[in-house]
């Protein structure tokens, strides 16, 4: 019994900071242009010196 009581919170408190983590990202904008980095790899550019 003393075990839930040790690891409950700790569940808590480790969902918890996850929760805060993933709105903390898409508050930052993290996730508006999934598509954009997508196609930009595809693009033919180089940004070097030409020869």
């Amino acid at each position: 019994m003393t075990t839930i009581g040790f690891l409950l919170p700790i569940a808590l408190l480790l969902g918890l900071g996850g929760l805060a983590a993933f709105l903390w990202t898409m508050r930052s904008g993290q996730y508006d242009d999934l598509d954009g980095a997508a196609q930009r790899i595809l693009t033919d550019e180089e940004d070097g010196p030409e020869s």
